[in-house]
C-alpha cells in the first residue's frame, strides 16, 4: 500500500441518467484538481434510489463504464464508480467497478446480499429487481490491495472478513443507508468492520434528498484501521477527503494482531 488521498463523492443523483452521470465526471474532476489519486462514487450515482426505474434503466453498463474509463485515464486516477444496474443474460445486477488509472477494469462487484426489508416507514424489495452476485473477491493496485461491498453486505461481517483473509487493505464501499437504518447503525457498523478487520473503509452514501421516496442518509466517511472517522460529510452534496497512510495501517496491525490471533482451530 502507497500514501494517498481519497475523495468520497457524495452526490445527489438527478432523475436523468447522462445529467447525472456528467454531475459524476465533475466531480471526479474537482477530486482530482485537489489531489485525490482515489475517487469513489455511491451505489446507484445517477438515479435515485427507486428499484423500478432503476431496472427501467438496466443495460450493458458500456456507455457509463467507457466515460468513467476514459475520466480515470485522463487524470491517472483510480475510481471506483459506485454501483450501476447491469443487465446481463436476461438479469440484472447492482455492479460496482474499480477502473485504474490507464482505463482499465481493475475489479468487479455485484452486491451479494439484497435489501429486502419491512419498516412500518419503509418497505423495500431489491430481490424483485436484481439477483445476487456469488463472489468477493480483491485485487492489488499500485495504491493498495482493495476490495469491493455495496452497502447491505457491509452487515454481514463475513463478507469483510473474507477480503481482509485476501489481503485487502482498503474496501471501498458505495451504499444507501436510509433515514430509518443510517442514524442507528451507519457509523457503528462502518467503525466495527475497520476495527475488526484492522483496514481502511470508505462509505459513500447519496446526498439526502427529502423529497425522495428512499431519502439517503448521507454521512459518507472514511474510517481508519484504528476505527477513527478521517472525514464526515453531513446531508448534502459534498466531496470530502482523507489521507489513507500505509504506516499507520502497519502500526495498528503490529501491535494488535488481530488477524494473527484468529483461533481457526475452534470457530
Amino acid at each position: 500500500m502507497k500514501k494517498i488521498k481519497m475523495a468520497l463523492c457524495q452526490m445527489k443523483p438527478l432523475r436523468d441518467k447522462e445529467k447525472s452521470v456528467d454531475k459524476a465526471l465533475t466531480m471526479i474532476e474537482e477530486s482530482a484538481e485537489n489531489g485525490a489519486g482515489l475517487v469513489v462514487l455511491p451505489e446507484i450515482f445517477y438515479h435515485p434510489y427507486e428499484l423500478k426505474s432503476i431496472a427501467s434503466l438496466a443495460d450493458d453498463g458500456k456507455a457509463t463504464i467507457d466515460r468513467i474509463r476514459e475520466a480515470a485515464a485522463r487524470l491517472e486516477i483510480h475510481i471506483c464508480a459506485g454501483s450501476i444496474a447491469i443487465r446481463e443474460n436476461g438479469k440484472n445486477f447492482n455492479r460496482s467497478y474499480l477502473v485504474g488509472p490507464a482505463g482499465d477494469i481493475l475489479l468487479e462487484h455485484s452486491k451479494c446480499h439484497l435489501f429486502d426489508v419491512d419498516f412500518k416507514e419503509l418497505r423495500t424489495r431489491e430481490s424483485q429487481v436484481f439477483v445476487p452476485g456469488d463472489s468477493l473477491k480483491t485485487v492489488e493496485t499500485a495504491i493498495g490491495k482493495i476490495g469491493i461491498l455495496i452497502c447491505y453486505d457491509i452487515r454481514f461481517p463475513e463478507a469483510a472478513r473474507k477480503l481482509a483473509l485476501q489481503g485487502a487493505e482498503i474496501i471501498l464501499v458505495p451504499a444507501a443507508f436510509n433515514d430509518i437504518t443510517g442514524p442507528a447503525h451507519w457509523h457503528i457498523t462502518f467503525r466495527a468492520r475497520a476495527v475488526e478487520n484492522q483496514l481502511y473503509i470508505a462509505a459513500v452514501s447519496p446526498a439526502r434528498d427529502i423529497k425522495a421516496a428512499y431519502r439517503a442518509y448521507g454521512h459518507s466517511m472514511a474510517v481508519s484501521p484504528w476505527g477513527d472517522v478521517l472525514s464526515e460529510a453531513g446531508e448534502d452534496e459534498e466531496i470530502i477527503y482523507a489521507e489513507l497512510d500505509p504506516e499507520v495501517l502497519s502500526n495498528i496491525r503490529g501491535k494488535l494482531p488481530l488477524l494473527k490471533h484468529r483461533r481457526e482451530d475452534i470457530y
